[in-house]
């Protein structure tokens, strides 16, 4: 007869059994296991050192092209604006390196740059907007002309237009001395813009933007310096909207304006002004301006070209 210490024995060494195959199947496993991922590790460090490599040549032809264009960059702009004149408007983010040297390409190009007009960032700030209406509405001169549109962007647009801007057709000003100091001294005093001493009226105009808007109302943003530059478009002989790659997304000024239609058939943009070949391309863009065509620059993936006159590889 089978006692019940026999059972216990029995089931006891199953188990055990059981426990031992386990252990042994699993230490196999992971044997397995482990030298497979050991390969697979060895097979991405492998892959990530040859894109460090590939990232690295690209990052030295990319110089050395920038380099190019910054040395042939004045002669490639010698007497494009001959004799004409530009007034720079900056965003609080835009890079004063990017300033300095368009401005010096601007000089090499026969240009005179006539003032600058720092925009803060209660110029485009949504919970500024109303103040910034208010204030402009105000400061608008006798005789001036704006839009029907309320935006504070457009309307901001008009008043600088119509002060820091030449009549683009007899390159006269558009209102008194005594208007464009009043015009930048109530837009100072409400804390929207600082701008240069003795900034004078010029024909074209500059729009020198940083990267995309972030944080709380970004959209607005982007849209209130998109309409603003359109508008000083429309004000004078021409404008360009400049501004670094990611200005071109969705939530930059430059995004915004190229999702509009109607406001790229009248203003040119350039989303690569941090580079010295995007720096030629905005002053060859402000002489199209001059000749009445308008385009999209840069190497964003909704530029139209690299530079005007210049056919998209890709086209």
């Amino acid at each position: 007869m089978i006692s019940l210490r026999y059972h216990i024995v029995s089931i006891a060494a199953a188990f055990l059994a059981l426990a031992i195959g386990v252990v042994l199947g699993s230490t196999a496993l992971n044997g397995s296991l482990l030298s497979g991922l050991s390969d697979e590790k060895g097979k991405l460090a492998s892959q990530v050192s040859d894109l460090e490599t590939q990232r690295a040549a690209l990052d030295a032809r990319l110089a050395d092209a920038d380099a190019f264009a910054g040395s042939t960059g004045p002669k490639v702009v010698a007497g494009a604006l001959d004799k004409r004149s530009i007034v720079l408007l900056t965003t609080d983010d835009a890079k004063p390196s990017d300033r300095d040297a368009l401005k010096q390409l601007a000089g090499q190009a026969g240009a005179t740059v006539t003032g600058e007009i720092q925009l803060t960032a209660a110029f485009s700030d949504p919970d500024k907007a109303e103040q910034l209406r208010q204030v402009v509405t105000r400061l608008q001169p006798a005789g001036a002309k704006f839009p029907t549109a309320g935006d504070p962007g457009t309307l901001a647009g008009a008043l600088l237009g119509s002060v820091a801007l030449l009549n683009k057709d007899n390159a006269q000003p558009q209102s008194t001395p005594d208007e464009l100091a009043a015009a930048l001294g109530g837009l100072t005093d409400g804390g929207f813009v600082k701008p240069s001493e003795n900034v004078r009226p010029a024909q074209l105009a500059v729009v020198l933007a940083g990267g995309k808007a972030s944080g709380d109302g970004a959209g607005d943003k982007a849209a209130t310096l998109a309409r603003f530059a359109t508008q000083l478009d429309r004000s004078g002989a021409g404008a360009v909207l400049a501004g670094d790659p990611e200005s071109a997304e969705g939530t930059g000024a430059i995004g915004n304006v190229r999702a509009d239609t109607s406001a790229t058939s009248i203003l040119s943009t350039v989303d690569n002004v941090n580079t010295a070949a995007g720096r030629v391309s905005a002053i060859l863009a402000l002489r199209e301006q001059l000749d009445g065509t308008a385009g999209r620059y840069g190497i964003a993936g909704n530029a139209q070209a690299p530079a005007p006159g210049v056919k998209h590889p890709a086209n």
